[in-house]
């Protein structure tokens, strides 16, 4: 999970968001906070104006403030909303009855006629609280500081409200955001997939290039994967001409040296010439495994097809004329019309093994049967001879493992059909047919 781009894509873009919404979410507390404080503040200002209006001075120069704020608020002692009018000269004093015996204590007094609002400050009762001051000098030249002042909780208890409603409707634009870069996501990563799906394909097979058609950051990966398999095919392409260069250059000493065996059979030395032929015999099952192998070293392409029909009666027509195919009788039940997913010569060598094994241990008679059946083309070919045994038969399947290692062949017949079959996703199975063997091929038709 660790490596999958997804998951780190998806794991920056939820915490990208998060952050963005944390630090989103204590921007708007803290502006409606202002917001609050400052309506607080306008409230408190109209409370202050009619304070000040309210306030005046005796004949005998006492400070006097009529009963204007009629809020009840103000006359519960310690109720949070308060307001105080001093006599700067005298000393005197005026307060609410929510005061009770305590006074508001301001950090500085203002200009003369300036509005000073104290936004944090401790009141009475050690809470936080705001709070609004003028100093005035009437026409009788006395002057007086007014000052009204309001608990903070009731800033803070709408932020809180307002915080619980905002906590909602964050979590909900997270959530829409979220499904928003999950969708992004997917799109972005999608030419990927098509990547993966056009490298499958030539794992496969199916294709022998990446045929995609990608954004301008993967194409570059997409053309690279290109040289690189043309590369490939180039390199292989000179390993089956080097195969091919070997097994001709062996061609002549193998024949010499099968010449030399038959003058050391002429001059008795028997054992010394089957020594000679077995070492000799080896040497060309070697050629021919690696020759197959090499042709088939660069893959297979999912596009070959072929009439199964015409390149069995061609293999028949060829195996017929052999000393062991003369003296049998040889049926075929394949469609005419039954095509299968594999090049014309590695059919044909396929069969051709296949039949003419067939024909070395049949009694009388060698079957060729076709079908097509679940997206596979199935070919069988059967004879009526001894069989084999379970325990050799398992061996036989064995990759590298001579299934007819006597009897004057090469001992590689299924050895080749083997890697041809595999080379086109196929599957290579036998059974005994009481009497004889069936062995059948299995060859998948790609989309």
């Amino acid at each position: 999970m660790g490596n999958s781009i997804r998951f780190r894509l998806w794991l920056a873009a939820t915490v990208s968001i998060l952050v963005a919404l944390g630090i989103a979410g204590a921007g708007l507390r803290y502006l409606f906070e202002l917001h609050v404080e400052r309506r607080v503040v306008g409230e408190l200002t109209v409370d202050l104006n009619e304070l000040i209006g309210a306030t005046t001075f005796t004949s005998d120069g006492h400070l006097m403030v009529a009963p204007v704020l009629t809020d009840p608020r103000f006359a519960n002692p310690l109720s949070g909303y308060y307001w105080q009018v001093e006599d700067i000269a005298a000393g005197g004093l005026e307060r609410s009855r929510s005061l009770w015996d305590a006074k508001l204590v301001l950090p500085a007094r203002s200009a003369t006629g300036e509005l000073r609002a104290v936004e944090e400050f401790k009141g009475p009762g050690g809470e936080l609280s705001i709070a609004v001051e003028r100093t005035i000098i009437d026409a009788g030249g006395h002057s007086f500081r007014a000052i009204v002042a309001e608990d903070h909780r009731t800033v803070e208890v709408s932020v809180s409200e307002y915080v619980r409603d905002l906590a909602p409707a964050l979590l909900m634009l997270a959530a829409v955001l979220m499904a928003a870069f999950f969708v992004q996501i997917t799109i972005g990563l999608a030419p990927l997939e098509t990547l993966r799906v056009a490298v499958g394909s030539v794992i496969g097979q199916r294709a022998a290039r990446l045929d995609v058609v990608a954004p301008s950051e993967v194409q570059p990966l997409a053309n690279e994967i290109n040289r690189l398999l043309d590369a490939q095919e180039k390199a292989l392409a000179r390993a089956r001409s080097r195969a091919t260069d070997l097994a001709h250059g062996l061609k002549t000493p193998l024949q010499v040296l099968s010449a030399d065996i038959r003058a050391l059979r002429k001059k008795g030395e028997t054992d010394l010439a089957d020594e000679i032929e077995k070492s000799a015999g080896a040497i060309r099952r070697h050629v021919e495994r690696e020759l197959a192998r090499a042709r088939l070293a660069p893959g297979v392409s999912g596009e070959s097809s072929c009439r199964v029909s015409e390149v069995a009666t061609g293999v028949i027509a060829v195996v017929k004329r052999t000393p062991s195919g003369k003296q049998l009788s040889f049926k075929m039940g394949v469609p005419e019309g039954l095509t299968a997913p594999i090049d014309e010569g590695d059919l044909s060598e396929i069969l051709g093994n296949l039949v003419e094994n067939a024909a070395r241990y049949a009694k009388s008679s060698v079957s060729v049967d076709a079908s097509s059946a679940a997206g596979e083309v199935i070919i069988a070919v059967t004879d009526d001879g001894p069989g084999i045994p379970d325990a050799d038969r398992e061996s036989a399947l064995s990759r590298g493992v001579q299934l007819d290692s006597k009897g004057g062949s090469s001992g590689l017949g299924l050895a080749i059909v083997s890697d041809i079959v595999e080379a086109y996703g196929g599957r290579l199975a036998m059974a005994n047919a009481d009497p004889g063997l069936v062995v059948t091929i299995s060859l998948p038709r790609h989309s």
